[in-house]
C-alpha cells in the first residue's frame, strides 16, 4: 500500500505542475503572475520542493542510470502498445498524461525502491555515514 501511495503522490504533483487541462500550476501561474505574484511565488516554492524531494530519493535510490532503465522500458512498452495499434501517438493531450504516468511511475519507483529491493532481496538498505 505504501509504495501505491508513493506512486499516487508522484502523479498527482506532476499534474497538478502540469497537465493538458487548465487545471495546473504552470497555466494558472501564467495567468495570474500580475495580480498575485507573491502566492504564485508561495506556491511554486512549495510545489518545488515537493519535487526535489522525490527527485533526490528517486537519484539516491536507483541513480541515473536506473532512471533511464526504467524509462527505456515504459518507452519500449508503449512502442509495443503503438505497433499494435492499440495506442497512437497523435493525440497531445494523451501524450502528455502518458508522459506524466511514466514520470511518476519513475519518481514512485525511486521511492519506494528500498522497500522493493528489500521485499526481494531480504536484505535491509541503509545510508552510510562517515563519522
Amino acid at each position: 500500500m505504501g509504495i501505491l501511495l508513493r506512486w499516487l503522490g508522484a502523479f498527482l504533483l506532476l499534474a497538478a505542475i502540469f497537465n493538458p487541462t487548465s487545471w495546473n500550476y504552470v497555466t494558472w501561474a501564467r495567468t495570474s503572475w500580475g495580480e498575485q505574484t507573491p502566492l504564485v511565488v508561495f506556491l511554486g516554492l512549495i510545489l518545488g520542493v515537493i519535487a526535489m524531494i522525490y527527485l533526490v530519493a528517486t537519484l539516491r535510490s536507483i541513480g541515473i542510470l536506473g532512471s533511464i532503465v526504467i524509462a527505456a522500458i515504459f518507452a519500449a512498452g508503449l512502442w509495443v502498445l503503438t505497433d499494435w495499434g492499440v495506442l497512437g501517438l497523435d493525440n497531445s493531450a494523451l501524450n502528455i498524461w502518458l508522459g506524466i504516468l511514466v514520470l511518476s511511475l519513475i519518481l514512485g519507483i525511486g521511492m519506494s525502491w528500498s522497500i522493493l529491493r528489500q521485499r526481494m532481496s531480504g536484505q535491509q538498505t541503509t545510508d552510510e555515514v562517515d563519522g
